[in-house]
């Protein structure tokens, strides 16, 4: 919630509140029809959410899996988001996620770790659930977390303390300013817990910074930096003996880059140049695999350019290009052998072109079609493409939009590890091709009045050439990689959001998921997100409650003839956040206290991972 007032000389107004969206910000539909889903600071802040999981359990279209209370176990199924069906592969994932538009996940085993991505320092973080070339490529769906910046002259900070169960304890600072041509953001955080149950435990730190250098009306540059610390344990299957020594996940990353940007007109573009180092540690793994480090490294330049040469037109063109290479060694235990894999390099470059022209058909509406292009060319497999169009009435009230685009998505260098491990596959990872998908939709977006918003979309997405490896009889002799794994999937979305009163606004999403098969996990049939929330005086409450029915869990694995039977049951879980306002400690001053799975229910993503029943945590918010 925002306070705004408009001063004028020798009057008093009272404060006008703009009550905000409890579950997502909107739903946006860009001048090439493609839709995105947008979780604000607002939202952030009402969902008391300290990680990417807890900012993302809520949104429409997206689920989740986790083992504990803070931290995400990215060893196994312990830490990850899956957009509509897809990330549900392991190793490897459709599923892309990036920093300020910088490409930041596991390199070595291509897919997102969820630790590497503090919420803390972001001013919003949007959810791309198709392939959209003309934001990045090389996925299926993707997720970009926006830092603060600075939009007004002067200095200010914000600051967040809370603890509770578990000995969960979670802390927050940034400091976002200008001072004429400068202007900076400095983000920490820190969290962790002892979990609900033994070896439930984790902890997440993190520091980011940014400074930009106006030079004059048109030219800026800049430079920004992150670095994460995490370890999340793995509390183990409770119809198994406690091991001994449980299982962690150790990572560590670090992120740099510099950037140029422009402004003439309508004539803007940026220039990015980045370099990101990390590592993923494995330890203490059941039987004798022992220890597994994992180390990678991705170097890359981002430049976008966005122009009108016509009136009504808009033209986006640009260029990424990324070099990803690491290490693995496998200390295991005697009489297991060592092992150890130093990958190659992969390079993928990738220049697009996108337009779109706005027509006025008179009488308030207007017709925007589009039509883009991106081509990859990668340093190991063969070239492809990732053309996309679409096509949006536009009106006051209504807009209708359709989308159809391809996704592309290269093996990465899980392929040629996991080709050192099962020698019997050999070279074989060097004959397989991208993943496809290819993406249509349809969708309405309707203010039938100001306080009422309604986004209604249906989908059909044919994953194709999935790759997998195997050996006879599941594939053809010998023993190797190949592109066979192919299934459809169809759905539809709604979400609504209504201002019952200009202090109090309620939001309910609906998510129907129909797979062409019967084994595809983290997908469910059915998934509801519902929330109000408001302000009374100085009171303010925010509750939201997620429904998500039977699921199959634990990811695909890219084993041929592989099946999965493992099931979790259907679940409905309620949070919600009280907070009073303290303006003793400036305009976001605060105390509150959040509690989560209200309803006490037994829940859990993975079969004998049980999560938390009833918990909370108190705290405090100061902005100066």
């Amino acid at each position: 919630m925002a306070q705004s007032t408009t001063p004028v000389p020798g009057t008093t107004l009272s404060p006008v509140v703009v009550t905000a969206n409890p579950i997502i910000d909107r739903v946006l539909i860009d001048p090439f029809s493609s839709t995105s889903a947008v979780v604000s600071e607002s939202q952030l802040r009402d969902q008391n959410a300290f990680d990417l999981a807890t900012a993302l359990r809520r949104t429409p279209g997206v689920q989740i899996s986790r083992y504990n209370p803070v931290g995400g176990f990215g060893g196994d199924q312990g830490g990850a988001v899956y957009i509509r069906g897809m990330g549900v592969s392991r190793p490897g994932s459709e599923i892309k996620t990036y920093i300020d538009g910088i490409p930041f996940y596991m390199g070595v085993w291509n897919h997102p770790l969820l630790d590497l991505l503090p919420v803390n320092g972001m001013q919003s973080i949007t959810v791309y659930k198709s392939p959209q070339p003309q934001i990045n490529g090389n996925n299926f769906a993707s997720i970009n977390l926006e830092t603060k910046r600075a939009i007004e002259d002067g200095i200010q900070a914000n600051g967040r303390i809370s603890g509770g169960y578990f000995s969960t304890f979670i802390e927050q600072v940034d400091l976002v300013g200008r001072r004429g041509n400068v202007d900076f953001m400095l983000a920490q955080g820190h969290a962790q817990s002892n979990g609900h149950r033994p070896n439930a435990s984790g902890e997440l730190n993190n520091v980011m910074g940014r400074i930009g250098l106006r030079l004059n009306a048109n030219w800026s540059i800049g430079t920004s930096f992150l670095y994460v610390n995490n370890q999340a344990r793995d509390p183990g299957d409770n119809r198994l003996p406690v091991p001994a020594v449980a299982p962690q996940y150790n990572t560590q990353a670090g992120m740099v880059s510099v950037f140029a940007s422009h402004r003439h007109g309508n004539w803007r573009g940026d220039l990015r140049v980045y370099h990101n180092r990390g590592e993923g540690n494995w330890l203490h793994q059941p039987g004798l695999e022992g220890n597994q480090f994992n180390n990678f490294q991705m170097t890359g330049v981002r430049w976008k350019e966005e122009f009108s040469l016509w009136k009504g037109g808009a033209i986006i063109a640009g260029l990424d290009s990324d070099w990803v290479s690491g290490d693995s060694r496998f200390n295991r235990v005697a009489p297991a052998p060592q092992g150890s894999f130093n990958s190659p390099t992969f390079r993928v470059t990738s220049p697009y072109i996108a337009l779109s022209q706005t027509i006025d058909l008179g009488k308030g509406w207007s017709l925007v079609p589009a039509i883009g292009m991106r081509v990859y060319d990668h340093s190991e497999f063969r070239t492809r493409t990732s053309p996309h169009a679409g096509l949006s009435l536009i009106s006051e009230r209504i807009t209708v939009f359709g989308n159809v685009s391809r996704g592309i998505n290269y093996p990465g260098l899980d392929a040629p590890i996991l080709s050192s491990l099962i020698p019997p596959l050999g070279q074989s990872w060097k004959q397989l091709s991208a993943e496809e998908l290819n993406h249509a939709e349809v969708g309405v977006k309707l203010t039938p009045m100001e306080s009422t918003q309604i986004d209604i979309s249906l989908f059909i997405d044919q994953v194709k050439n999935r790759y997998i490896f195997g050996f006879p009889p599941n594939v053809p002799p010998p023993p190797q990689f190949l592109n066979l794994g192919t299934y459809v999937m169809r759905g539809a979305e709604i979400a609504i959001r209504q201002n019952i009163t200009p202090n109090w606004t309620v939001f309910g999403g609906l998510t129907l998921l129909d797979p062409s098969i019967d084994n595809l996990p983290y997908t469910p049939k059915r998934a509801v997100t519902a929330g109000i929330n408001g302000q009374m005086g100085p009171i303010r409450l925010t509750v939201d409650t997620q429904y998500q029915s039977s699921i199959l869990a634990l990811s695909r694995p890219r084993a041929a003839g592989a099946i999965n039977t493992e099931e979790v049951d259907s679940f409905v879980i309620m949070n919600a956040r009280v907070s009073h306002r303290m303006p003793m400690l400036g305009k976001r001053g605060e105390i509150f206290v959040a509690m989560e799975n209200l309803l006490d229910a037994n829940y859990a993503y993975r079969p004998g991972y049980p999560m938390p029943g009833r918990w909370g945590q108190i705290g405090l918010s100061a902005s100066f």
